[in-house]
């Protein structure tokens, strides 16, 4: 099973994916992770308008490494937000090519419970850290696609 994560920054998805999905086995990809990784922190260590260039050939070798996973019978954890419905079509069909089954969990948070969590990890200076302003989440509304209708199980913001 691959498991395809769907929400903004900080709705839980990576705390969801560590603690109910690779605790019980499943291998996480985190594209954040490895950006962090190789690149040091969003912001920080690099201009942030270079983010999409740091991240292309990750994801690519990321996916390339998901479909070795599949093949091996590993179960999967896709740990990026997925927020164009493309993507999510793009991932779904990767996953099937491979012969794997995909479950797409979506995890909803309102605008101030993420501004919330964020002031709390914009704190923080991990891989999964990378700073929100209020401005740029606004920004990051604006540019995500609700899923509907696309096979999604709803994770609650209460799961916590």
């Amino acid at each position: 099973m691959v498991f395809l994560l769907v929400g903004l920054t900080g709705s839980g998805k990576t705390t969801y994916s560590t603690r109910r999905l690779e605790s019980a086995g499943a291998v996480r990809l985190s594209v954040d992770e490895v950006v962090h990784k190789r690149h040091g922190r969003y912001g920080v260590d690099y201009p942030e308008p270079t983010y999409f260039e740091k991240e292309a050939p990750i994801v690519a070798e990321l996916q390339e490494q998901l479909v070795r996973l599949v093949a091996e019978g590993r179960d999967v954890v896709w740990d990026h937000g997925l927020w164009p419905r493309k993507h999510r079509d793009e991932m779904k069909q990767l996953v099937e090519a491979a012969g794997g089954r995909w479950r797409l969990l979506y995890f909803p948070v309102g605008r101030e419970e993420l501004l919330r969590r964020l002031e709390e990890r914009n704190r923080r200076e991990d891989a999964n850290a990378l700073f929100v302003s209020p401005e740029a989440l606004d920004d990051f509304f604006a540019r995500f696609e609700v899923p509907q209708g696309e096979g999604e199980e709803v994770i609650a913001p209460d799961w916590l």
